[in-house]
């Protein structure tokens, strides 16, 4: 089991460093009372079935209990428990910076009528943060790094050697005719393959099954194309993952999302599974009713 604490100034990047953990495989639990830390490793610690890596978000929004985080992570040290402190860390000018472009209000001034510039605000964050920042395993500052820089970050000191095989690819098949998804990264039209609609026998069934698979790759148009996206996507997944992309979505489709594009959906899928890629199919419109117009 792997047990961390993050941790650090507001705006310096905790929420993207949270992000990244969950897209390694961390279990991640934001802005949680200190002291209930104990019992959440409890839990895992019981349960065979829990993941096996989880990560805490704590942040000054949880400053009436802050002060029990030094005394929670002793106890659980003193036990033999190995939790990592991750504290991200950010100049004073640089956060101003940051909460001017995104208008948002620091944390302790939403609270506290009282503290009416930001200047005062970070200045009293860092009193209530020095002592875990004393305590931190890793400190990580984020004045001069971009939210994609700081995921690389993360990756690199937590991603055991995962983060160059993380990025998920979805293959989602799609007709035209309902539209374009909205969550697509890629889009590639394939209504210039045969298509099965114009063949009485192969009508009503769809890209998953083999005789309709024939029928559209007959002319090996299919497969040129299917080995230029894989070139394309053996060059453009490294730099998705180099940037932090965690998920790449792509939409192939045709006229009616049934035949053409799940067919090729379905081989591109299998052809990234044996390049060693984290792939998966999804057919938005193959249980559609089918319509004479369609294909």
């Amino acid at each position: 089991m792997r047990y961390i604490i993050v941790t650090g100034m507001s705006g310096a990047g905790k929420t993207s460093a949270i992000h990244a953990l969950e897209d390694l495989g961390y279990f991640c639990v934001d802005n949680l009372p200190p002291s209930l830390i104990p019992r959440f490793i409890e839990l895992w610690r019981s349960d065979p079935h829990m993941e096996e890596k989880a990560a805490f978000g704590i942040d000054i929004r949880s400053r009436q209990y802050f002060n029990q985080l030094t005394l929670v992570l002793r106890d659980i040290r003193e036990a033999g428990i190995r939790v990592e402190v991750l504290f991200l860390d950010c100049r004073d000018e640089e956060l101003s910076r940051r909460y001017k472009t995104t208008r948002r209000i620091h944390p302790l001034q939403a609270s506290d009528r009282r503290i009416r510039r930001l200047e005062q605000a970070l200045s009293r964050e860092r009193g209530y943060l020095a002592p875990m920042r004393e305590r931190a395993d890793y400190i990580v500052d984020t004045s001069d790094v971009n939210v994609w820089q700081t995921r690389q970050m993360i990756q690199k000191l937590f991603g055991e050697g995962q983060e160059l095989s993380k990025l998920r690819v979805q293959v989602t098949s799609f007709g035209y005719t309902r539209g374009i998804p909205v969550d697509c990264d890629l889009v590639f039209d394939v209504r210039f393959l045969p298509n099965p609609h114009y063949v009485e026998e192969l009508r009503e069934h769809t890209g998953m099954e083999k005789p309709v698979q024939d029928y559209v790759m007959q002319d090996g148009n299919g497969e040129r194309f299917l080995q230029k996206v894989l070139d394309l996507l053996e060059f453009l997944v490294p730099l998705y993952q180099k940037e932090g992309k965690s998920q790449l979505i792509i939409g192939v489709g045709c006229t009616g999302g049934r035949h053409r594009s799940v067919t090729t959906a379905v081989l591109l899928a299998e052809r990234l599974r044996e390049k060693g890629m984290d792939a998966s199919c999804y057919h938005r419109d193959v249980a559609e009713v089918h319509k004479p117009t369609s294909a």
